[in-house]
């Protein structure tokens, strides 16, 4: 089909790109394109494409807008906040360009439903922050014959690939056998992440997309792009296909998806009430702090610019990294109440003093963010 006048007026740029051109111009408004999450990654990836007439883009996302995610997930706004970031999308999208195809799958992608969202689509981009998505994509898009366009961030560090075995390129599982220990590698929630890197990562993607859609360039397949933005420099590491790869080697033994939270380490959250055993509530803690009688010990383990953004009146701060050599500061003998942002460093924080005979710490449900829900909504949330 051919290029309506609204439609070269509004791609000339390309149009007059001898790489580009009518015909590459076709090519790009054929291809479509599978974007996981988006957030801030998915976010310029799917601004950019839409604005260079990606013909269909498909959007995988199951959350909801929040403040925190404007500093860097740019495809909402601050009057998106508590929408469905695939309804935030939507709008930005089309008022991008109107002319893109968009298919919302407001879902969380599975070993379920994982095949048939990605198998429509030429093209898969990974804006995921988690390792079992992250492995679960990979998987369905070599079992498919499907381009993974890859990204990660953190705090001032990013990379980007292209997995395509069935372009003679490796896999994800290649580069990482095996997903870290849970909880090993913090989130973006924990450990923080400068706004305007997944712009720069995203856009790299995207670049990346374009260049298959063309069959132009040299992509990233075999290679891998380190990105530092404190030094403002980038690496390239050369990437090989592992033969011994259980997915894409030559004896692959990996034929179907798997669990991924399982394969990642990650139990199910239980079903019963926190409060038992290791865990308390933000309400046992405002007991303990309006109740000196009980004698219980509180610490914040997060770290000192957390402890200065927000913090508990009255509770003591041993950073998690500091607590190997800090615990000794602590009476063994008494019950430990132990908070972090969300309940994540504390779990870790117990299991520690715990293998150091403390028997009676606990782990506060949900951290200072809990606290402002539910205690004390003066204390700012972040």
């Amino acid at each position: 089909m051919e290029l309506s006048n609204d439609e070269i007026r509004r791609y000339s740029r390309h149009l007059i790109l001898p790489e580009v051109g009518m015909a590459g111009q076709k090519k790009i408004r054929s291809t479509r394109v599978l974007c996981v999450g988006t957030g801030g990654l998915g976010s310029p990836i799917l601004m950019y494409l839409a604005a260079s007439g990606i013909g269909k883009l498909g959007i995988v996302d199951f959350d909801v807008v929040d403040f925190s995610n404007l500093q860097r997930q740019i495809i909402h706004g601050t009057e998106d906040v508590g929408r469905p970031k695939t309804v935030s999308a939507v709008d930005t999208i089309r008022s991008i360009n109107p002319n893109v195809e968009v298919e919302v799958h407001d879902a969380r992608l599975t070993s379920e439903n994982a095949l048939d969202i990605i198998r429509p689509y030429d093209i898969v981009v990974d804006g995921t922050d988690n390792f079992p998505t992250r492995y679960l994509t990979n998987d369905a898009c070599v079992l498919l014959g499907k381009p993974n366009v890859y990204g990660s961030i953190f705090r001032f560090e990013g990379q980007a690939s292209v997995f395509a075995p069935s372009r003679g390129g490796p896999c994800y599982r290649c580069l990482y056998p095996e997903p870290p220990p849970p909880g090993m590698v913090p989130s973006c929630a924990e450990g923080g992440v400068l706004g305007v890197l997944p712009g720069i990562i995203g856009c790299i993607q995207a670049t990346e997309i374009l260049k298959l859609a063309l069959g132009k360039g040299d992509s990233l397949i075999g290679r891998l792009l380190l990105f530092n933005a404190l030094e403002m420099k980038f690496r390239e590491l050369r990437l090989r296909r592992d033969p011994q790869c259980p997915l894409c080697g030559e004896h692959p033994t990996l034929r179907e998806l798997i669990d991924y939270e399982q394969f990642c380490g990650i139990e199910p959250q239980p079903m019963v009430a926190v409060g038992t055993a290791d865990e308390v509530t933000v309400h046992d803690l405002k007991k303990a702090l309006d109740h000196a009688e009980l004698d219980i010990c509180v610490v914040d383990v997060r770290e000192p610019d957390e402890y200065e953004i927000a913090r508990i009146r009255g509770v003591p701060l041993i950073p998690l990294s500091e607590l190997p050599r800090r615990f000794t500061e602590l009476d063994a003998n008494k019950t430990i109440y132990v908070h972090c942002k969300s309940g994540v460093r504390s779990k870790k924080a117990v299991k520690f003093l715990q293998e150091q005979g403390f028997k009676h710490a606990k782990s506060v449900a949900g951290g200072i963010v809990a606290w402002s829900d539910e205690i004390d909504a003066t204390v700012p949330k972040y």
